[in-house]
């Protein structure tokens, strides 16, 4: 690959930082710079830590750039300017931060009119940010000589650069007794007291959003700090202020005693539920219904939080009834006047989060305002917001789920000999006053109705399901059974008959629909088993391809998966060193077509065992075709008779044919000894006087006396017959005259072309060139 090869190219850096009038734009303009300042260039680093290379950099990020420059590279050098400060070289951070001038200039871009431009309040915020990480002290002792930073952070709370500044000082400063120092002299300034004055119709919505946001992180962050120093004594100064009475009463009036306004509305309400998250554990079967955050370690919440929201319950209920006005909405489905709208549904989320204290006045407020029977009406209304439809299965889930309230009296006895059970009024209230079962029941038969005329499932029905299956569950295994099974009994006699038949007609049919078995109840069997059972499912005849591609898919799945999966390391190498590669996965693939074909595959079957044994000399048990050593033959009675005029092509055919008959790896006929018995008799004699012999080593054979070698032998079975008569003298001369055999032996040829061995078991004779003893 390219790294084996060395193609660094040297950096124009250096080369450029060697001119005496050098400018800092001219090297900006280099593309490696940021690269160069990073690696920390020693020539670059000194450049850059000139006054004047420093000042103008913190200049390029604080003032606005030039109108007339062109769009596309107006913030440049702004944006590289930002890039090399924030570098983390450490000279560069040491020189920034312990010089106050150019703090001071950094600082001046927050003394500029509001709103501030978000690009450049971004990098603004990047090189602040990480001064506060290398250089708490200096900067901190810093900024609190600034009385006004406080006030100018607040001013620009809409731009989000300076909201996620303000968050930095929060959490990356150490050490933990620096951090202390900082929240209280946040407190002392009286952060979260400007926050909550910038949630206000008057103000606009970014300033509600980012101010809302700074107030919720603030929470979760003291709140995670408190967790993992428990031992800490000191408590959160920001998250104590926040949680006072005075602050929320501050807040809440912001919303309800001046004129509505969705945005402050619902940054208040991400307040309020904020506070109110518990992270206790969720209730048992109800875990994936419970909001976020419920099955981690709880939080208890402030008294003070219950007892400022309690009174304001009335003014949320109305919310819920006469939302701040939203022009109608048209659908695909019709028109929404009004729609749910986004203060709605995040007061239902607030319901939730309040019942889920559990706390007696919260319950029983709720239950004098019958919020829960107008986001029930909400619920039936809106069929197809699925928004609302999960936040009012929150809340019945809990309601079901949840023991009574600690100061609710015992009112219910199962027999006179049990402990008395306590009462939920809510469950009362829900299935009394609301009539929970009966809209149910009435909402299930319109939807089959509607269905029926070929309409729509309407858009609640899985969670009208799952509310369904809540109730049942609880009446058999909850908390609140005795009771639950009361309050059915107590129902008329019609809608009991009815919830009766509902519970085991329509609601197991569809309980039994929604059911996916996740894991067979079969045995745990191996991939091969698999893929036997597949292979043993019915096909048509004619479907036979369907079947062999099916059972390739099956075995492409069954094998070793994440084995095969993805790339190996030797693709990535070159490729003259790597030769298979393109051969791995083809041996493993097995695409075979079941058919009757029975001549293909006798056919197949015959090929598949006609194997070609490889010539392997080195490292091998057997013998040295190349040694010398005596050769004897015996005489083989079923051997094909010959014609002494047969070419090589045709002898090299015999032998091919006669493999198929005969195992390739069946031992040779030679004994122990490699010598074989060679009957007597006449003898006949080779002569090659007319052929030219083209050996590839004229000096070896040259030196050889005669030019002719006879060679005498027995003449073996089936070789009675004469040779044909010559046709022509191109075909006659030279050729050899096999009327009588002798005992030979073998010449080794070095130079010889090597002879496959499949090829020399099949020889008769060895001819070799010189002298035959």
């Amino acid at each position: 690959m390219f790294w084996k090869f060395d193609l660094h190219t040297t950096s124009h850096i250096d080369t450029l930082l060697e001119k005496e009038d050098v400018t800092l734009l001219e090297v900006m303009d280099e593309e490696d710079v940021l690269q160069e300042c990073k690696a920390q260039n020693h020539k670059l680093v000194e450049f850059l830590l000139r006054p004047q290379c420093m000042e103008d950099l913190v200049t390029y990020i604080t003032q606005e750039p030039c109108d007339d420059v062109e769009e596309k590279i107006k913030y440049k050098y702004p944006n590289i300017s930002c890039e090399l400060l924030t570098s983390d070289v450490g000279q560069i951070n040491d020189r920034l931060g312990e010089d106050e001038g150019l703090l001071m200039k950094l600082y001046g871009f927050l003394q500029n009119e509001s709103p501030l431009n978000p690009l450049l309040a971004s990098f603004f915020s990047k090189v602040l940010s990480i001064l506060i990480g290398r250089k708490p002290e200096q900067i901190v002792e810093f900024l609190r000589k600034r009385e006004d930073f406080v006030d100018l952070m607040i001013k620009h709370i809409g731009t989000s650069a300076i909201m996620d500044l303000l968050l930095r000082m929060l959490t990356c400063i150490e050490p933990q007794q620096l951090r202390q120092d900082v929240l209280i002299w946040l407190n002392e300034e009286k952060v979260i007291q400007r926050l909550v004055d910038m949630i206000q119709p008057s103000q606009d919505e970014d300033r509600h959003s980012n101010a809302s946001q700074s107030l919720c992180e603030i929470i979760r962050l003291s709140r995670d700090q408190m967790f993992q120093l428990q031992g800490c004594s000191e408590p959160d100064p920001l998250l104590a202020t926040l949680e006072k009475h005075e602050t929320l009463d501050q807040l809440l009036s912001n919303i309800f005693d001046k004129e509505k306004n969705e945005s402050a509305i619902v940054s208040v309400i991400q307040i309020l539920l904020t506070l109110l998250e518990t992270r206790r554990p969720a209730f048992e079967g109800h875990l994936e219904i419970c909001p976020p955050g419920m099955n981690h370690p709880s939080f208890s919440v402030n008294q003070s939080i219950l007892e400022a929201v309690r009174p304001r319950l009335k003014d949320f209920h109305q919310l819920l009834l006469d939302p701040p006005k939203k022009i109608t909405m048209k659908t695909t489905w019709g028109v929404l006047d009004p729609p749910v709208g986004n203060t709605r549904l995040n007061v239902v989320r607030l319901v939730a989060s309040l019942l889920q204290t559990n706390t007696h006045i919260i319950n029983q407020e709720l239950i004098n305002l019958n919020t829960l029977g107008v986001i029930l009406d909400m619920y039936f209304k809106y069929i197809w917001n699925n928004f609302l439809h999960i936040q009012v299965e929150i809340c019945t889930a809990m309601i079901l789920a949840m023991p009574p309230a600690q100061s609710e009296t015992p009112e219910i006895n199962r027999e006179q000999d049990q402990e008395p059970v306590r009462e939920n009024h809510l469950i009362k209230h829900l299935f009394q006053k609301c009539q929970l079962l009966q809209r149910i029941l009435d909402a299930w038969g319109s939807n089959e109705k509607e269905q029926a005329e070929g309409g729509r499932r309407r858009g609640y029905m899985g969670h009208l399901t799952r509310i369904a299956n809540s109730i049942v569950h609880n009446g058999d295994k909850g908390p609140n059974g005795a009771q639950l099974q009361q309050l059915i009994s107590e129902l008329p006699e019609e809608d009991r008959e009815r919830w009766e038949a509902f519970t085991s007609g329509q609601l197991a049919d569809t309980n039994k629909i929604n059911t996916v078995d996740l894991v067979s109840t079969n045995h745990i069997h191996s991939s091969s088993d698999d893929e036997v059972d597949f292979k043993d499912s019915g096909f048509h005849q004619d479907s036979s391809l369907q079947q062999a591609f099916s059972d390739y898919q099956m075995q492409q799945m069954t094998s070793n998966f994440i084995e095969q999966f993805g790339f190996n390391d030797e693709e990535f190498a070159d490729q003259d060193d790597v030769v298979d590669i393109p051969f791995d996965r083809i041996s493993d693939i097995n695409f075979s077509l079941n058919t009757n074909e029975s001549a293909n595959i006798a056919l197949f079957e015959a090929c598949c065992k006609e194997k070609i044994q490889q010539f392997e000399d080195t490292g091998s048990d057997e013998e040295d075709i190349w040694d010398e050593k005596d050769v004897t033959f015996a005489p083989e009675a079923q051997r094909r008779p010959r014609s002494s005029g047969s070419t090589d092509s045709e002898e090299s055919t015999d032998s091919e044919e006669e493999d198929v008959k005969r195992d390739p790896f069946e031992p040779s006929s030679a004994t122990s000894d490699d010598r074989m018995e060679v009957d007597t008799g006449p003898v006949w004699t080779a002569n090659f006087d007319d052929i030219p012999m083209d050996t590839g080593n004229s000096a070896g054979v040259a030196g050889a006396a005669p030019s002719s070698t006879t060679v005498t032998m027995s003449e073996p079975t089936g070789w009675s017959s004469p040779p044909a008569a010559p046709t022509a003298p191109d075909t006659e001369t030279g050729w050899a005259d096999f009327s009588s055999f002798a005992h030979v032996r073998s010449v080794p040829q070095p130079h010889h072309p090597p002879v496959s061995r499949h090829r020399y078991s099949r020889i008769t004779v060895i001819l070799g060139f010189g002298n035959c003893t």
